[in-house]
């Protein structure tokens, strides 16, 4: 272990189990849930983790690194890991290394929470990053928007579909860009036993309701779930909730846990107060920040990670990383983010009347630290 994985592992792990002693992939895959039985819909809770994929100063994948801040999301308080999705950089791994990445985030995870892995491009592709997720032990997959093609409706039902038919693991669609979905062909997705929710990464509201509606009065919604997908999906929070949707990414998680845990907090307990100065004071200067350049929806939140004293590289190609100026820009908005969220939980009169601020998170300086 090198001085970095040391370091990283001293700030950011915990001692305790080895490799050996945690849960370790079965080699052969559980029971294929039945019609209506959606296990992992149900696992799912709290926020959700979407790891950066860590890399060494000569572009390699780092793995230890990579769990070394998968173990620390998880201490933090993640509700589930999302490993080699969009911000864990799925479009640069190779298979072998999007196997080794998904078996280190099952091993550290150790059944504590779900592990769900990215898959895409092609179907014929997709459907083989799938099979390695569920060689490596994960419980669910997150399928993304085919490569490069606008495919029609029956397309990317029988896309949706050869995905979820080709293993054992129960899987999360991604509604973005390429991937737009009629009320009724989301319909026909929930029949399938092996889809168990829909991301939406599209922000479409009046879109969504509808397909909230359609889903419920097929009566196919039971432990079918739905996703706040937008990047820096905090900002759409309120939104989101309004229409029953409470799941959400959240990216800022990567690398500041402390704000993202307080107001997640506060978004559950209906502060409005806490909700309010953290959109204002931290979330919308964060997403004006990342509207400056180009795939620094990837970029900047590896950025955060690496200011938070864990060196998890930089991205690979064809992203770059963010400008100087930007980087420091996000130091100074994240120290800010800090101070915010700490004196508003330690302020009861900021959470309404004989409210208490929550207690701590163990961890809480977590994957990206303080």
């Amino acid at each position: 272990m090198d001085v970095n994985q040391k370091h990283a592992r001293n700030l950011h792990g915990r001692p305790g189990a080895t490799a050996k002693e945690r849960r370790m992939p079965s080699s052969q895959p559980p029971p294929r849930p039945a019609s209506g039985a959606r296990s992992l819909g149900r696992r799912l809770g709290g926020l959700l983790f979407f790891p950066v994929t860590a890399f060494a100063p000569d572009g390699s994948l780092a793995p230890e690194v990579y769990r070394a801040h998968v173990r620390a999301g998880i201490d933090a308080g993640a509700g589930a890991v999302f490993a080699c999705c969009g911000t864990g950089e799925f479009h640069a791994l190779t298979p072998r290394e999007f196997r080794t990445c998904v078996g280190v985030a099952v091993e550290e995870a150790a059944g504590r929470v779900p592990v769900v892995a990215g898959t895409g491009h092609g179907t014929a592709q997709a459907v083989e990053y799938a099979g390695l997720a569920e060689q490596a032990g994960a419980d669910g997959l997150l399928a993304m928007p085919p490569y490069l093609v606008t495919p029609d409706q029956q397309g990317l039902l029988r896309h949706y579909t050869a995905i979820a038919r080709a293993t054992r693991l129960e899987t999360v669609v991604y509604q973005r860009d390429n991937a737009v979905f009629t009320p009724g062909t989301v319909v026909e997705l929930a029949r399938q036993p092996g889809i168990t929710g829909l991301k939406d990464g599209l922000g479409d509201l009046d879109l969504l309701q509808r397909i909230i509606t359609r889903v419920r009065v097929a009566g196919l919604d039971d432990g079918f779930r739905y996703f706040n997908g937008l990047p820096t999906a905090e900002l759409t929070g309120l939104a989101y909730r309004a229409l029953g949707v409470e799941l959400y990414s959240s990216a800022v998680f990567c690398f500041a846990p402390r704000i993202a845990l307080a107001f997640h907090r506060a978004l559950g307990r209906g502060d409005g107060t806490t909700v309010r100065a953290l959109l204002d004071g931290f979330y919308v200067p964060l997403v004006e920040l990342r509207n400056k350049g180009r795939g620094y929806a990837v970029s900047l939140v590896k950025a955060g990670v690496r200011l938070g004293g864990l060196d998890v590289g930089g991205v690979r190609p064809p992203l770059s990383e963010p400008a100087p100026e930007h980087i420091e820009e996000l130091r100074a908005l994240i120290e800010r983010g800090h101070e915010l969220a700490d004196a508003l939980e330690a302020d009861p009169a900021a959470h309404g009347p004989g409210a208490q601020p929550p207690a701590a998170v163990p961890g809480d300086d977590g994957p990206g630290g303080r």
